[in-house]
């Protein structure tokens, strides 16, 4: 089981804007009160702060839009923003808007692992799968902003019954 490259870099852009949006509503506006515009990003921006390809960001941005995840912004000073508030955004939605596969399964989940049929281990391999996409689920842009924000390790728990997820923060990390 592995997350491809399309994934992980799917999660790293958005967590890029994700940054910028809560940059924007720390530093523009006075406590309490909330920007009127955020300003787009543009991709040749988070290709060279996140060291990913530009054409390969056009590819995933595509996708993004057309799940509803960032909105386009044409023009002087255009790029890309989200098209929802960030806490809003999981993991999860992130990796499969760009159609990426999380499976431990040999068979992709169609239980013809074996000879067309079930293998001896399908179901583990499945609950698996179920366990990690909703851990993912369960981690929202936000939760992952703030683990950017502060100088220490965050582990992340993953929401219970659209309880507010929780990040611990413990001893903080040697730079």
């Amino acid at each position: 089981m592995k997350l491809t490259t399309k994934g992980r870099f799917a999660v790293t852009a958005m967590l890029d804007l994700a940054m910028h949006e809560a940059l924007a509503h720390n530093e523009a506006m006075p406590a309490g009160t909330l920007p009127t515009e955020i300003k787009p990003v543009t991709l040749a921006g988070i290709s060279e702060r996140q060291n990913i390809s530009l054409s390969y960001l056009e590819q995933l941005f595509s996708r993004l839009r057309r799940q509803g995840l960032v909105s386009s912004v044409r023009g002087p000073g255009g790029g890309y923003k989200l098209a929802k508030n960030y806490a809003d955004i999981s993991v999860a939605e992130v990796i499969k808007a760009v159609d990426e596969q999380i499976d431990a399964t040999q068979c992709g989940g169609h239980e013809n692992c074996r000879d067309e049929g079930r293998c001896m281990t399908h179901d583990l391999w499945a609950t698996l799968n179920t366990k990690i996409l909703d851990y993912l689920a369960g981690i929202s842009l936000a939760d992952m902003v703030a683990s950017q924000a502060t100088a220490k390790k965050v582990t992340m728990m993953p929401r219970a019954h659209n309880a507010t997820n929780q990040v611990k923060a413990t001893e903080s990390v040697a730079a």
